[in-house]
C-alpha cells in the first residue's frame, strides 16, 4: 500500500488542510491514519482531510507527498474515488 498526502493549500476553519489517501485499500489508509493520531471524524468517503500540522508526522511516517494533481490521479487509478455527484 502507498498512502499519500497532499500540500495542504485548502482553508477551513482557521487552518489550512491537506488530504490523506491509499492508492490500494480503504482499510490499510484507516489503520495507518489511526496509528498517526488523525480521527476517523477526518474521512470523508475516499480520503482524510488532516491539518498541516500533521503532514510532518506522517510523512516521517511513511505517507508518500504528491502535488493535488498526482494524489487525485493515483486515486481515481485506484478505483477508490467517490466523485462530486455521488457524495450525496
Amino acid at each position: 500500500m502507498t498512502v499519500l498526502v497532499d500540500d495542504p493549500i485548502w482553508p477551513a476553519h482557521g487552518r489550512l488542510w491537506a488530504h490523506l489517501v491509499s492508492d490500494t485499500e480503504l482499510r490499510e489508509l484507516h489503520e495507518f491514519a489511526a496509528a498517526h493520531g488523525i480521527p476517523r471524524r477526518a474521512f470523508d468517503l475516499d480520503h482524510y482531510d488532516v491539518p498541516a500540522d500533521a503532514v510532518p508526522r506522517l510523512l516521517a511516517a511513511g505517507a508518500e507527498h504528491v502535488g493535488g494533481k498526482e494524489l487525485t490521479r493515483r486515486l481515481i487509478a485506484s478505483g477508490l474515488r467517490v466523485r462530486g455527484r455521488d457524495r450525496r
